[in-house]
């Protein structure tokens, strides 16, 4: 499995943890939610500055 598939399932589970949609997720990251489907079905590349914004939406530092 490569990074972008682990990432984004990572960021799925956050997700769904928080009961929060792609919608809500994307409006509070600044994305659309069709780019965050993409990330979180391992289509579409992250940039660090999406995993920053992200994490601090998701209460997730980007380390961990």
């Amino acid at each position: 499995m490569d990074a972008k598939t682990v990432l984004g399932r990572f960021v799925r589970k956050l997700r769904e943890q928080k009961e929060l949609t792609q919608e809500q997720l994307a409006g509070k990251t600044g994305i659309t939610y069709q780019y965050l489907s993409g990330l979180e079905n391992g289509r579409e590349n992250f940039s660090i500055e999406v995993l920053e914004s992200l994490g601090k939406a998701l209460g997730c530092l980007l380390p961990e």
